[in-house]
């Protein structure tokens, strides 16, 4: 079990998918995104799993949820930078976590 203290490390933000790109080189099947928090956090690249369910030109303006204070991960010659959050299902398709009305990038998720 997490304590609260340890939860509350965990940055969770809310940002608007700005650009995708295809991510042929990713050992599983995976966009690029180019993800914008807001001023205080700035525009952060991702790569995410979610082929399965969802097309490139579906994805930009969409807002997400993300995590942004893990350490950068290098993914092949593409550097990751936040982890973006989605609840995975038993075939391997993730659905993206996002808030319900759009809302100011960069809030805080608690």
């Amino acid at each position: 079990m997490l304590t609260w203290e340890e939860f509350e490390k965990t940055e969770m933000r809310v940002g608007t998918i700005l650009e995708v790109n295809d991510f042929p080189e990713a050992r599983k099947p995976a966009y690029q995104l180019t993800i914008d928090f807001g001023i205080d956090i700035g525009v952060r690249k991702s790569s995410a799993q979610i082929t399965k369910r969802y097309k490139k030109e579906d994805l930009a303006g969409r807002q997400i949820i993300a995590v942004v204070n893990f350490p950068k991960k290098q993914i092949g010659k593409f550097m990751s930078e936040c982890l973006v959050l989605g609840a995975v299902g038993q075939e391997g398709d993730v659905v993206l976590l996002a808030p319900d009305v759009k809302v100011e990038n960069g809030l805080r998720i608690g």
